[in-house]
């Protein structure tokens, strides 16, 4: 079986986590590349360079909400207003310690969010996100 996803985008401010979320991915057989930055800033930069065919368009952003300059809520705001070239096909799942019912609450009502899930990533997490996200399920008759 070939790789499902082509690029992960991780955004996340501490550098230990996306470490860490980094070798996660890397270890699942379905990911290919990893890019990772520490500020929806610098995540925005990144996507610039996609439009400008200057870097490999992410399949997937996994987003942490907590983040100083501009959080996760923030980035999403400034994502919904790129060129929907750029965005289309793109998943966003909030990655967040966060056990607040207002960010699930708020993560569903965003239309650019696909899904909400909780630190730390494992490769059982990622096994249910590309069975969520990524996979067409054939019913069998």
């Amino acid at each position: 079986m070939g790789k499902s996803v082509t690029c992960v985008l991780l955004i996340d401010d501490d550098k230990a986590t996306n470490f860490f979320n980094q070798r996660v991915v890397t270890k699942h057989n379905s990911f290919d590349n990893v890019n990772t930055v520490q500020s929806g800033k610098a995540a925005l930069e990144y996507l610039s360079k996609v439009e400008n065919k200057e870097a490999v368009k992410p399949d997937l952003i996994f987003l942490d909400i907590n983040m100083p300059a501009m959080n996760g809520w923030e980035f999403l705001v400034e994502f919904a207003k790129l060129n929907k070239i750029t965005t289309e096909g793109i998943k966003v799942i909030l990655l967040s310690t966060s056990s607040n019912p207002d960010d699930v609450n708020e993560s569903i009502k965003n239309h650019s969010v696909d899904d909400f899930i909780n630190k730390p990533l494992s490769l059982d997490l990622l096994d249910n996100v590309i069975e969520k996200h990524f996979t067409i399920n054939i019913v069998k008759s």
